[in-house]
């Protein structure tokens, strides 16, 4: 069995929003699947938005941290990198805590606070515009237009939380801002960055997904892209298109800046992806049309373990 890490899901946002704990309801991701599927830890972000998204927030803080002890037995948080060798030793699934949209931060020093609460990971923006950053997804008539892309950078806001996050050592994620925004991070980028769910222009023409020249740069500063599960982006076979991803980004990038990052519990369900269960087909698959057992190993987990042993320790 293949170990893996997953680089994105909204599990726990959706766990406390039904009233289920992380081994409950019928979800793409629970406990007990990630024990049978081979992960070796999940990234379990916290996701709000709205006016009341700072309270919302440290809710869901509470709810994971809950979760930590409910479950310690079974799970362990990822502090360091040593402690995925720890985890795996004492046979529990590493648990990696992040942030999807960081627009309800009420300054930028709270970024200090990130860290201290064990913030990994940090996006600054969703689907919406806030006052930090504008989206890589734009609007018609109050409908999404994916076929326009947002060419806005950062807001100073923006600027300076970004500048805190490398400052702090919480890994800046970009995905889902837009080119602007990317651009301005990745210029002259020394520490790595992600896009911890995103595939790539060049085989879905959608605003969603990265452009080559973000691919390279992504590549250059030594980051990593965890390739999305959602059939919106991939396109009309899934599991197909997620190999295609992976190798339009080894063309572009390299084999060191792939990953994945299902975005399972934030997506539908598509066929032969349908939750983190099916982790082991989409291997067997890969396997089959040629990547290399090496290559296949990074993909899984060491190129983001070596992101987080850079940014974080």
């Amino acid at each position: 069995m293949i170990k893996y890490i997953d680089m994105h899901c909204d599990t726990f946002t959706v766990c406390h929003d039904n009233g289920l704990d992380l081994d409950g309801g019928s979800l793409q991701v629970n406990l007990t699947k990630l024990e049978s599927s081979g992960c070796k830890a999940q990234c379990f972000a916290i996701f709000t938005e709205g006016k009341d998204a700072f309270e919302k927030f440290n809710v869901y803080l509470d709810y994971y941290k809950n979760a930590l002890k409910h479950f310690e037995s079974r799970i362990k948080s990822i502090d360091c990198t040593a402690d995925f060798a720890v985890a795996e030793r004492d046979g529990k699934i590493g648990c990696i805590l992040t942030v999807e949209n960081l627009g309800f931060l009420p300054s930028p020093d709270y970024v200090k606070n990130l860290k201290q609460a064990g913030v990994k990971m940090a996006s600054l923006v969703w689907n919406y515009e806030n006052k930090l950053a504008y989206p890589n997804l734009k609007f018609v008539g109050g409908i999404p237009d994916f076929s326009l892309r947002e060419a806005r950078g950062l807001k100073p806001l923006g600027r300076e939380v970004a500048e805190m996050l490398d400052g702090n050592n919480i890994i800046v994620d970009i995905s889902h801002i837009s080119d602007g925004g990317a651009d301005e991070i990745l210029e002259n980028r020394k520490i790595p960055v992600v896009a911890s769910h995103s595939n790539t222009q060049s085989v879905l023409d959608v605003s969603r997904n990265l452009t080559d020249g973000q691919i390279k740069k992504i590549a250059d500063c030594g980051g990593v892209i965890g390739v999305n599960f959602c059939a919106d982006f991939l396109g009309s076979v899934p599991i197909e298109c997620v190999y295609k991803n992976l190798a339009h980004i080894m063309d572009i990038g390299g084999e060191d800046v792939i990953a994945l990052g299902s975005d399972f519990d934030g997506i539908p369900k598509c066929e032969g992806l349908e939750g983190c269960e099916k982790m082991q087909n989409l291997f067997e698959y890969l396997l089959k049309r040629k990547i290399p057992p090496r290559v296949l190993e990074k993909l899984a987990t060491l190129n983001f373990m070596r992101v987080f042993e850079e940014v974080i320790g």
